[in-house]
């Protein structure tokens, strides 16, 4: 075991571990750390706990230190002059012409380097931008493109459930999503209703996706035939996955019923569920077209 501290410098952004160096650094204390990109001010998530060895990746940075007062004003100075940044990249975008959409600025800490975050259709030929940007800024420039997902998290909003972005708000991670998470919900196939603002398949597919895969495995399908404990023999006309319930279609003196029953009341052969839409549809093509984007996006970023 070894003591670490979680430090995440986004809001909604990944968590990183750092040594604290013997000190008990409390959660919401604001901290100075050296990272991959230099100086960096971060806030921590995790206070100072005990952590399994194979979950820490060595070497583990130290804490410069708690921020000061100082360090919190400069920070403050470093966002002012984000947007300022911001406002001249855009400018010189235009002016080159280029073919891509400026999303965010960000300085590093101790101002050693800017970084600026762009989405493209492709690549994009942005040499001459960079120079033209560092004789303006006198420091480092990075340009880094990336996925739509991201942007999103980047700028947040409100989805259809009406509430702020999850993406923006807790995943600190994108999780993969499938169609296969929508059919197993019984959820309309209908892409406007299943993708989110970023224009790929909903974060929140996942949630719930491995308690209906489990639920779903005691179900039979609507159209399969199953067996009542009292005998009958009937056609699953629907099936309620939270409640467990099956109706069926059985015979009752020489007349059709639909009789309700608990799934442990039913005897049926499981096999492989059923889509709920066929290959060839516009909506599940256009909904394996977003799982490929989604797929690419991964790779890009």
């Amino acid at each position: 075991m070894v003591d670490v501290i979680g430090v995440r410098f986004r809001s909604a952004g990944k968590v990183y571990y750092f040594d604290p160096c013997g000190e008990m650094i409390k959660r919401g204390t604001k901290v100075i750390v050296e990272t991959a990109r230099g100086i960096e001010m971060g806030q921590v998530v995790l206070g100072t706990s005990p952590v399994e060895d194979s979950k820490v990746v060595t070497p583990l940075r130290s804490v410069l230190r708690v921020a000061t007062e100082e360090d919190v004003k400069r920070q403050q100075r470093n966002r002012e002059k984000e947007r300022e940044a911001f406002a001249i990249c855009k400018e010189k975008i235009a002016k080159h012409r280029l073919g891509m959409k400026l999303i965010d600025t960000e300085y590093t800490f101790d101002g050693s380097k800017v970084l600026f975050y762009f989405t493209a259709d492709g690549r994009v030929d942005f040499r001459e931008l960079v120079k033209e940007l560092a004789s303006i800024f006198k420091t480092r420039i990075e340009l880094r493109q990336i996925g739509v997902r991201d942007e999103t998290k980047i700028r947040g909003g409100i989805g259809i459930c009406g509430r702020p972005l999850c993406c923006s708000t807790y995943l600190s991670e994108f999780a993969p999503v499938s169609i296969k998470m929508a059919k197993e919900q019984s959820l309309s196939l209908n892409p406007s209703k299943i993708s989110g603002v970023c224009g790929r398949l909903m974060c929140c597919l996942k949630n719930e996706a491995e308690t209906y895969e489990e639920l779903n495995k005691k179900l039979p399908n609507p159209g399969d035939y199953v067996t009542t404990e009292d005998g009958r023999r009937g056609e699953v006309q629907s099936v309620s996955v939270l409640r467990q319930t099956v109706k069926v279609v059985v015979n009752v003196d020489d007349e059709k019923e639909l009789a309700e029953y608990h799934v442990d009341q039913i005897r049926f052969r499981p096999r492989t569920r059923k889509g709920q839409s066929k290959g060839g549809s516009r909506d599940l093509k256009k909904l394996e077209g977003l799982e490929q984007e989604e797929g690419r996006s991964k790779l890009e970023d």
